[in-house]
């Protein structure tokens, strides 16, 4: 349980989730054709990870875009950071999007606001697309 490493795909983000730092990073594009197929062994790392969290975590959101099922998804792994935040544990989301992408922007700032777990925002010019 350790270690979650999925490469990306031209539909699948690229999933590296590390238990002992509390790193945790989607980067790339999230519309996979099975989205249990993919998003399974995600969500089932991250209850096992809630029960031995690590003191501090950064979730890294550095999507380009993704579809309503992975937004469901990235909704509840969201809510689980909640829980950790709650339980006493450093919790932070890194928000990364194109400069130019609003949409993506504002997407964060919805989480945002349905979370407790605070935001931060990083306005890049491009995104280095994984494995396309």
């Amino acid at each position: 349980m350790d270690r979650l490493h999925i490469e990306g795909t031209a539909e699948t983000p690229m999933v590296n989730f590390n238990a002992r730092t509390g790193q945790m990073v989607l980067k790339g594009r999230s519309i996979p054709g099975n989205s249990d197929e993919f998003w399974l062994p995600l969500t089932n790392w991250f209850e096992e990870f809630m029960l031995k969290p690590s003191d501090s975590v950064v979730f890294k959101l550095e999507l380009e875009y993704f579809n309503i099922t992975s937004s469901k998804r990235i909704l509840f792994l969201l809510y689980k950071l909640n829980e950790l935040s709650d339980a006493g544990k450093d919790v932070s989301v890194e928000w990364h999007y194109k400069k130019s992408d609003v949409d993506m922007y504002e997407v964060g700032q919805d989480y945002a606001y349905m979370v407790k777990v605070p935001f931060q925002f990083f306005p890049h010019e491009e995104f280095e697309l994984v494995n396309v």
